[in-house]
Parts: C-alpha cells; structure tokens; sequence
C-alpha cells in the first residue's frame, strides 16, 4: 500500500468542497488514515514550497496557503499517488479531463482547490511535514477485499 498527501486549500474550504472533495477520493476506493484541518503557520507554508523558493509566484503560493485553514489527509490504497493525481486533474481547470476535481470545481489555476503529491517519494517527504506518526489511524475497511484482487 502507498499513501500520497492532499492539500484542500483555502478556496476548497471557503466554499464549502471538503466533503465533496474527500468523498471522491473514497468512492474511488482509497482510504483516508489521517485528516486534520489548520490553519498553516508560514514555515511550514515556507518548507512545503521549497522546491518554488526561487520562481516567481513562490510567495504568492506562501500567502494564498496562509490565508485561510486548509483540510491535510493522507489518503492510502494501491498506487494511492498516480490514482489521486488522476482523480486531482491537470493543475489549470482549464486543461483538466473532465469528472476531475478541478475541471468540476475550478477554473483557475490559482485556485485550483488542491494539491496532491507528485511521486511516492515526494509523498513520504511531505507527510512526514504534514503529520505526526502518531496522527495516523491506520485500518482496514470490510470493502477492500472488493477493491483488490
């Protein structure tokens, strides 16, 4: 099992999506083994878009993510990262397959409601930015064996 990061950012919690949101990701079949909604201090805003420092829009990704709480999970299944990046959709709504996240829900790319890990190693680093050892409640659900073979 692989477990990736979502990031329900401030236009996803300021209108009201959360639910939405997270019941996609279970219909789809992975399982949420953390959730936890706060208000991001700016070091960790700072630490999780480190990758950006230099590009232009950095900061504006520090304040947007500060702005308001955010909803953090860890979702868990088989290929847990490429399954909720497909569910997530491209990052412009504009370009995002539709029945996607944000080609559903958004239309711009700076406020495109989520963000989700890009690769299993970048999943491991950031949940570990995210979430103690002791936040996750891991289980398994009566329905995984009609999930996997």
């Amino acid at each position: 099992m692989e477990r990736t990061l979502i990031i329900l950012k401030p236009d996803a919690v300021q209108r009201g999506l959360t639910g939405d949101i997270i019941q996609r990701f279970e219909r789809r079949g992975l399982k949420v083994v953390a959730l936890k909604m706060l208000q991001v201090e700016r070091s960790l805003a700072e630490e999780h878009y480190a990758i950006h420092r230099e590009r232009p829009f950095y900061s504006g990704l520090v304040e947007y993510i500060i702005s308001s709480p955010v909803v953090v999970m860890a979702l868990e299944g088989k290929n847990a990262v490429k399954v909720a990046r497909q569910s997530i959709g491209a990052t412009n709504p504009a370009e995002a397959a539709p029945g996607t996240i944000r080609a559903d829900f958004a239309l711009e790319i700076g406020r495109n409601l989520i963000h989700g890990s890009d690769s299993p190693e970048n999943a491991v680093n950031e949940l570990a930015l995210w979430f103690n050892e002791s936040d996750f409640a891991p289980h398994t659900r009566v329905s995984e064996p009609w999930l996997y073979e």
